[in-house]
């Protein structure tokens, strides 16, 4: 395996890996609350490049078309609210998979509007 090939992480790895690095370099978690409005900021500036990028908005002068970085920025954020309050992501998502698979099993197959 080449040592350039990005690493890949599970969900357990990456709280773990934020959950280091906010130890280690972050002196501690910003309070929940704190977090929740950084996660609607980083949403936000996700929703901004993705209005420019797709929709009818065009890049200001010096802004940036960087969808991946808002996009881990929004991750980081969300890792961040799950390790301070307890939430394993990976079940979480896995329960959420379950939950839309028995809900939605027909429904998008039977809809009009997406054929």
């Amino acid at each position: 395996m080449s040592d350039d090939k990005p690493k890949i992480l599970s969900l357990p790895e990456l709280q773990e890996a934020v959950d280091c690095w906010i130890q280690q370099y972050g002196v501690r978690y910003f309070s929940e609350l704190t977090n929740m409005a950084c996660l609607t900021e980083e949403v936000g500036e996700l929703a901004r490049v993705m209005a420019r990028r797709y929709g009818d908005q065009s890049f200001k002068a010096g802004e940036t078309d960087s969808l991946a970085d808002e996009m881990a920025d929004v991750l980081w954020v969300l890792a961040c609210l799950a390790n301070q309050t307890g939430v394993d992501l990976n079940t979480a998502f896995l329960h959420n998979l379950q939950k839309k698979t028995q809900r939605d099993a027909t429904r998008h197959l039977n809809n009009e509007k997406l054929k």
